[in-house]
């Protein structure tokens, strides 16, 4: 069902990995040229795919177990992609090659936190459905 928690918070989701990073910039170089995640494929891909697969997981609401495990695999692309983002924030010297930080290196962080409310809300709907199976 689409109306339930879960699938709002894959929702949100979604559209923190599908929209946001075309709107915020991940780091701004010291010429002062804004990049987003549109302009290194190496950040688009894991933001695409992660949008993609938590997209497919509002879809699957008839079998929880999957539903589940697709957001757990988000998951697990997002702590890909945010060590990506430390590892080159980290790798890069301060002012000769970034200038700044953006707010697009906490996206991951976002999509994390509301996969995670997904997945629990997930999990209570199936302890409710297994309650519910001991009474009949």
């Amino acid at each position: 069902m689409i109306q339930r928690i879960q699938s709002v918070y894959l929702f949100l989701a979604a559209i923190v990995a599908g929209a946001l990073p075309f709107v915020v910039s991940i780091y701004t170089l010291a010429s002062g040229e804004v990049i987003h995640a549109v302009d290194d494929m190496m950040y688009l891909i894991p933001f695409m795919v992660s949008a993609v697969l938590a997209f497919i997981a509002i879809f699957l609401f008839n079998n929880r177990q999957l539903q589940t495990v697709v957001s757990r695999l988000n998951i697990i692309l997002n702590f890909i992609l945010l060590g990506v983002f430390v590892y080159q924030s980290l790798m890069m010297s301060g002012e000769t090659a970034v200038s700044e930080k953006g707010v697009g290196m906490f996206l991951p962080i976002l999509s994390i936190v509301l996969l995670v409310l997904a997945n629990r809300a997930i999990r209570k709907d199936e302890q409710l459905v297994k309650s519910a199976d001991r009474l009949r």
